[in-house]
This record gives structure tokens, C-alpha cells and sequence, in this order.
């Protein structure tokens, strides 16, 4: 329930932000809008469950039902540049938007939120997968910079530009973690042989 309430949560932010005239709310409609932090969100659904079928199932169906929220809100407020009236389309317009892409999500849902609870395991072992979303973020929001701060000003570059570093920080300090965990759990061994090797001399 929790994750279902996650999901729709992130179905609305988005569209509803981007309803209002301000940098933050312009900022917080772009970042929730993208595809990483969909993704984010069905990799951290699949993190919450020890079970690999359970996260793929919740991953999968959590990023369905938030498809379909978000194109209900969207169909139900419409949201039209300044100045101007837009229709909300047509019935069948929606209905094809969520079959298409409700499944889309129903398939993508799955293998991130196994990766997610991949991601669980400690050491080296979960590493490459807890790189995953950090290195989405930052692939992602390098296109669109290319792609869309030239044309749609300030707020969009700077947007990209700090979630680029955050994502960069993020890959470093969890890079810099997985490493030092799996040389801690290395040694270990070595620290119980050095301790025991006293006490057979006694």
C-alpha cells in the first residue's frame, strides 16, 4: 500500500507543478516528469521487499497504476501555457495512452525492481547495481541538457546541471562505500586468524 500511495503520489506531483508560474514548481515538474526518477522509484519498490518475485511484482505494479494515475490527472486538469485554452482530449486519446503505456510500465517495472532488490546485497555483490539509478540521472540529464536547456531556458539548465552533480556525488559516494564495505568484509578473516592464533599458544 505504501508503494501504491509512493506511485501516485509521484503521478501527481509532476503534472501538478507544473501548473504553477514559478522557477521551484517549473524545477519540481521537470525533475518528477523524468524518466529517472520513475525508474528511481521502481528500483527503491523493489528495494523494500527481501523477495525477488515480490519486487518485481510490486515494482511492476506500483509503475502501472502510477501510468495510470498520471494520465488520468492530466486528462482531468489540463495543463495549458500561459494565455492559452486547451481541450483535455478525447476518451479514446487516454485510454490509448494508458494501455500502451501502462504496459510499457508493467514490463519495465519488473527487472528494476529485481534489480532493486539486488541491490540489497551487501559488498561488491549488490555494487553495480546500486550505480544503476546515479548513472541513469546522470546519462539522462546530460542528453537533455543538449537536447532542451538551449531552447527552454535558465531554469531547465540549471535543473539538469544539479541533478547531473547530485547524480555524480551519488555514484561516487556509493562507488567509494561498496568498495570499502567489500574490504572491510575481506579482512575480516584475516583479523580472526591474527586473534586466534594467541590463544592456541596458550
Amino acid at each position: 500500500m505504501v508503494a501504491l500511495a509512493a506511485g501516485m503520489a509521484l503521478a501527481v506531483i509532476g503534472p501538478l507543478m507544473g501548473k504553477f508560474d514559478n522557477p521551484i514548481c517549473h524545477a519540481a515538474a521537470l525533475v518528477f516528469s523524468s524518466g529517472w526518477a520513475w525508474a528511481c522509484f521502481a528500483f527503491l519498490a523493489g528495494f523494500s521487499r527481501r523477495s525477488k518475485i515480490e519486487s518485481a511484482l510490486l515494482a511492476s505494479s506500483a509503475l502501472a497504476v502510477a501510468v495510470v494515475v498520471y494520465y488520468v490527472f492530466k486528462f482531468m486538469f489540463p495543463t495549458a501555457p500561459i494565455g492559452r485554452i486547451i481541450s483535455s482530449g478525447s476518451g479514446e486519446e487516454l485510454a490509448s495512452k494508458i494501455l500502451v503505456w501502462g504496459i510499457a510500465a508493467f514490463a519495465f517495472g519488473a527487472p528494476v525492481g529485481l534489480f532493486g532488490n539486488i541491490a540489497r546485497t551487501c559488498g561488491i555483490g549488490g555494487l553495480p547495481f546500486r550505480l544503476l539509478i546515479p548513472l541513469t540521472a546522470f546519462y539522462e540529464t546530460s542528453a537533455r541538457l543538449k537536447a532542451e536547456a538551449p531552447s527552454q531556458g535558465l531554469v531547465v539548465e540549471i535543473t539538469w546541471n544539479a541533478i547531473r552533480i547530485a547524480a555524480g556525488v551519488a555514484f561516487v559516494a556509493l562507488l567509494v562505500h561498496g568498495l570499502m564495505t567489500w574490504r572491510a568484509q575481506r579482512d575480516k578473516p584475516e583479523a580472526g586468524v591474527e586473534v586466534d592464533a594467541p590463544t592456541k599458544r596458550l
